[in-house]
């Protein structure tokens, strides 16, 4: 596989390609960035903490108050152009205020609900009016934002919402008939970005289009406050709609092109997701540590046992995976941007492509990241033992405010049906040679292997590892190519080995990520222990891919082609040799010693 520059990788171009390091890691933040994230973990820290009580029981007005003060300090609008009242701050101090900000439980999510998906679809697909109307309120706080697409019965399949918008005949006014359900900040919001199938319309989504609606418009109500698992804090409300007349200038973007706010929006939507569950997960882990470090039972701390060792250092080795395929991303999708505003493309168009061209990786960040941290808070309830299971400390509140993640921005399931449908689509299209790197893998498979290709002993060297990567790569796209090949139209039915491949190609991205930045950490700082949280999950997902990988085979294959792809499975998927408990130990030392994730 070709070796070219991580800057040049198109999206999904990491399952056919070799990309060298150096990558963005969260070590190469400027010293502006860094200021920006203490500010924002400030706000956090001293604003948000000491009242989650309040916030969980929606104390009338705080939420409110609270997200403007986020508004002052310009957190709200720090991704928003300067002319708009925002600080033009690039992607990457976004995602790291998004991270810094995630530790903030139901606040987060209101705020991410603002700054998101109550804010970017005026940005991006906004007139200059809109824009200029809305957009500075939205950046300082003084307009509340939200977004209304799910209804009862149109949840991942958005596009069979029954919400409609009749035009009147003088075409000024639309009329809005319908119903959302779980609506965020909906209970304060201003506006709301409302989705409905314009009546009369012919283009194949059926009218599907987008509207601003201000709260006060005469025919829109609200219903009472869910009762919900967890982001208690959170304002979740159904919105109602009765002959709920709008001005045609509300119109966001054009008719019929509703899916394409919905769409974009999502992709960066999970990109943030992911930013804040890093966050969490770095909180989640800090309680966790230091619990362990003070809890003694059998007149030891319970730090000091394997069995809590290992958890504290999963913990640290799923975080380092996630947030390093997160920052890498982050640096692609900003890098793109910046190339287009070269070429005189606008900031908000710029921005979308390149999220656009990215959306394979931003969906593997959505589901990696809420599948981390669901793992890090169950560990961390796991640690406390009967008193994390109480209300009384901090990581049951962590627990139930977690598991919202993997339903939010579209199903994991959803996400994992999409990676391979969206590189399957780009390979049909010719902007991924996807089949060209497939039938190489085949070739090396079917030429004669050499004797004895594992004589000596076997290196668990960084780049002993980045080469196992590149065979895996080879092994997913051999499995994929012969399931397409097999199973062709009928394969969208077999979402059992979607989602199989989908677990490999996440699992390559990860360690490939956490290897490149291992690799640049050790050149920087050879004492690093970046090497051992890269090398550990390296060695674990070499498990988890020979797992998918046979399970995926044994659902379509039979007879010589399941012998020979058995084959590829054992020739691409080499044991590594690796101590992962003593490397584990390693890294729960550096945890314990300083009391904190710190990696």
């Amino acid at each position: 596989m070709e070796i070219i520059s991580q800057a040049l990788l198109k999206g999904g171009e990491f399952l056919i390609r070799r990309a060298s390091s150096p990558i963005f890691t969260p070590e190469d933040f400027d010293e502006e960035q860094r200021m920006i994230y203490d500010m924002a973990h400030q706000f956090i820290e001293k604003e948000i903490w000491p009242l989650l009580d309040r916030i969980d029981a929606q104390e009338p007005g705080l939420m409110q108050s609270l997200l403007d003060k986020a508004g002052e300090l310009g957190l709200l609008g720090a991704a928003l152009p300067e002319a708009y009242g925002g600080m033009g701050k690039d992607f990457i101090t976004a995602t790291l205020i998004n991270e810094a900000l995630g530790a903030g439980h139901s606040f987060a999510v209101a705020m991410a609900a603002h700054t998101g998906i109550g804010t970017l679809p005026i940005l991006y697909f906004g007139t200059p009016e809109q824009k200029q109307k809305y957009l500075p309120g939205l950046a300082t706080g003084t307009i509340k934002g939200a977004y209304a697409l799910t209804e009862p019965g149109a949840g991942s399949d958005a596009l069979s919402g029954k919400t409609t918008a009749r035009r009147i005949a003088d075409g000024s006014q639309f009329i809005l008939n319908g119903q959302k359900i779980w609506i965020t900040n909906s209970g304060f919001a201003d506006i709301f970005t409302v989705f409905a199938k314009v009546e009369g319309a012919t283009d194949k989504h059926q009218g599907f289009s987008a509207f601003i609606v201000e709260r006060n418009t005469p025919g829109l109500s609200f219903g009472e406050e869910e009762h919900k698992m967890g982001i208690k804090g959170s304002s979740t409300r159904q919105l109602f709609f009765q002959d709920c007349a709008i001005p045609a200038s509300q119109l966001l973007g054009e008719i019929g092109k509703g899916h394409v706010i919905a769409f974009n929006i999502l992709n960066i939507g999970r990109q943030k997701l992911c930013a804040a569950a890093v966050g969490a997960a770095k909180k989640a882990i800090e309680l966790s540590v230091q619990y362990a470090n003070n809890r003694e039972q059998f007149r030891r701390p319970i730090a000091s046992f394997g069995a809590i060792q290992y958890k504290l250092a999963e913990q640290a080795v799923r975080l380092y995976a996630a947030e390093s395929a997160l920052y890498r991303t982050t640096q692609l999708i900003d890098s793109l941007e910046k190339e287009s505003l070269t070429q005189g493309v606008s900031h908000e168009k710029a921005l979308l492509q390149a999220a656009e061209e990215y959306a394979v990786e931003c969906a593997i960040l959505k589901v990696a990241g809420s599948e981390m941290l669901d793992y890090v808070v169950d560990e961390a309830v796991q640690i406390y033992g009967g008193n994390g299971f109480s209300e009384e400390y901090p990581v049951s509140r962590a627990y139930r405010d977690s598991r919202i993640n993997r339903i939010f921005e579209g199903t994991n399931e959803i996400n994992r049906l999409l990676i391979l449908d969206m590189l399957i689509k780009r390979a049909m299209q010719g902007r991924l040679a996807l089949l060209q790197a497939a039938k190489a893998a085949q070739d090396e498979l079917l030429a004669t292997p050499s004797l004895n290709p594992s004589t000596g002993n076997p290196s668990i060297s960084l780049d002993a590892l980045q080469q196992q990567i590149e065979q895996w790569k080879k092994l997913s796209l051999l499995i994929a190519g012969a399931a397409v090949q097999k199973l062709m139209q009928q394969l969208e039915d077999e979402q059992e080995i979607l989602m199989c491949l989908s677990d490999m190609i996440m699992d390559i991205y990860l360690a490939e990520s956490a290897l490149l930045r291992a690799l640049k950490s050790q050149q920087q700082h050879p004492d690093s222990l970046h090497p051992l949280l890269a090398q550990v999950f390296i060695a674990d997902a070499n498990y988890r891919i020979q797992q998918q990988a046979h399970e995926a085979l044994l659902a379509f294959a039979e007879g010589d082609e399941l012998r020979i792809l058995q084959s590829a499975i054992r020739r691409f998927t080499k044991p590594i040799p690796l101590n992962t408990k003593q490397a584990r130990r390693q890294i729960a030392a550096a945890l314990r010693e300083a009391n904190t994730y710190c990696f």
